[in-house]
């Protein structure tokens, strides 16, 4: 276990890559597309990891090249960059928040939902439990923000990254899609039924999260990387997009496996147990839930500390976690957090929302690091034909993946 960590600390920034992608928004978005279409959107997941490890790379060696983080860069060598900059801080903040909020909903849900099993008198102090617990992770979450350093929160985040992904993969030994479905679902086709540009929108809005990409440069100037650290960049970035696919892949598969075809309807956290139940066993479903909460809480650290993180980067191009701002701008996220729980929302239901949105920001992101990358005179790799053609080819997508899930919304 000890050189098990040691490995995974040595890929630090690409930790923090897998903990804003897969969320418990990630979670319940493969299962409902495993459970309505089997692997039919497998494809999507594909070409968003691959955007996003394209995209992870660009952002990760364009700092190493010239010292300057994201928003920094945006503002001061872009047309219009200061209004730009400031765009992209209020789009990926909102969808960011939206997805905090539907994470800790899930997550204190989980969590109410393993007690019942133990103590089943707890089901008739559903709102009350569940808001207390609420407080609890949230509460323990901002403690340690205030409090931590950059080493600390990595060293957290792999130990839920790890666990959500031993949790999931061992899931997936007890129940596999056949590999005919897996082949299939590699073929673009977005099904013809209600909902399904919202779940294709929300499958993209978790998996090409533009926080990830924006944060990259402040991780890697928190992990301490310079230009000779530039092939552990690059590999640290493959990583983290195969693992993503890897992990999402199985929460997917788990679903389609199990559930496809079935009839079976998610609406509820407790629904994903009853449903999987008969065909994976009671240990396997603890598994599993034990996944989907490793999952929340690998998430709620970056997304408390995004909105701080971008401005410090706007204002300076430094990773700020330490000054007031940084304090105040995560409590207030904090208290935001809880209004699922608070409120009584279906959290299912509210996380696939939340995800929706999360895409809108999308195509301005890779716009900026398109004409960044581009940029001449600075040092950036004179070859950049396949990265360019992967950058334009993820802009158009999301620009698709976008109008799409507007358009389901307000069908």
């Amino acid at each position: 276990m000890k050189k098990f960590f040691k490995f995974l600390l040595s890929f630090g920034p690409g930790i923090f890559a897998i903990g804003y992608t897969i969320g418990t928004g990630s979670v319940t978005s493969m299962i409902v597309a495993g459970n309505s279409f089997g692997m039919d959107l497998l494809w999507v997941l594909f070409l968003s990891c691959v955007f996003s490890g394209v995209l992870i790379y660009v952002s990760g060696k364009y700092y190493l090249t010239t010292g300057e983080t994201a928003l920094y860069a945006v503002r001061n060598h872009l047309p219009l960059g200061k209004i730009i900059a400031i765009a992209i801080i209020v789009t990926v903040g909102i969808g960011q928040w939206n997805s905090l909020i539907g994470i800790l909903g899930i997550t204190s849900n989980v969590i109410f939902e393993i007690l019942v099993i133990n103590f089943p008198s707890l089901a008739n102090h559903e709102y009350g439990v569940v808001l207390g617990l609420a407080i609890l992770i949230i509460g323990i979450f901002y403690s340690l923000l205030i409090k931590g350093n950059y080493s600390l929160f990595e060293k957290v985040l792999a130990l839920f990254v790890s666990l959500m992904g031993l949790s999931f993969l061992f899931t997936l030994l007890f129940v596999f899609p056949l590999p005919s479905d897996i082949i299939k679902g590699l073929v673009p086709k977005i099904p013809d039924v209600e909902g399904a540009g919202i779940l294709v929108a929300a499958f993209v809005g978790t998996t090409m999260a533009a926080a990830t990409f924006l944060s990259r440069p402040l991780f890697i100037q928190g992990k301490g990387w310079t230009k000779a650290d530039d092939k552990t960049q690059r590999n640290d970035s493959i990583i983290a997009a195969l693992l993503i696919f890897i992990i999402s892949g199985a929460i997917m598969a788990v679903a389609s496996g199990s559930l496809y075809g079935k009839g079976n309807e998610i609406t509820h956290v407790l629904d994903m147990s009853a449903a999987l139940e008969p065909s994976v066993g009671k240990f396997a479903v603890s598994i599993f839930f034990a996944g989907t909460l490793s999952a929340g809480l690998s998430s709620i650290f970056p997304c408390l500390m995004i909105v701080p993180l971008m401005l410090g980067d706007y204002n300076a191009g430094k990773l700020d976690i330490n000054s007031n701002r940084f304090k105040i701008i995560t409590g207030i996220a904090s208290i935001l957090a809880l209004c699922v729980p608070a409120f009584g929302f279906n959290p299912i239901k509210g996380q696939i929302l939340t995800q929706v949105f999360n895409v809108f920001a999308l195509p301005l992101v890779v716009l900026s690091f398109i004409v960044l990358w581009n940029r001449k005179n600075v040092g950036l790799p004179s070859n950049r034909i396949l990265t360019n053609l992967l950058m334009v080819a993820a802009f158009i997508f999301a620009l698709i993946i976008s109008w799409n899930g507007l358009v389901d919304i307000f069908n």
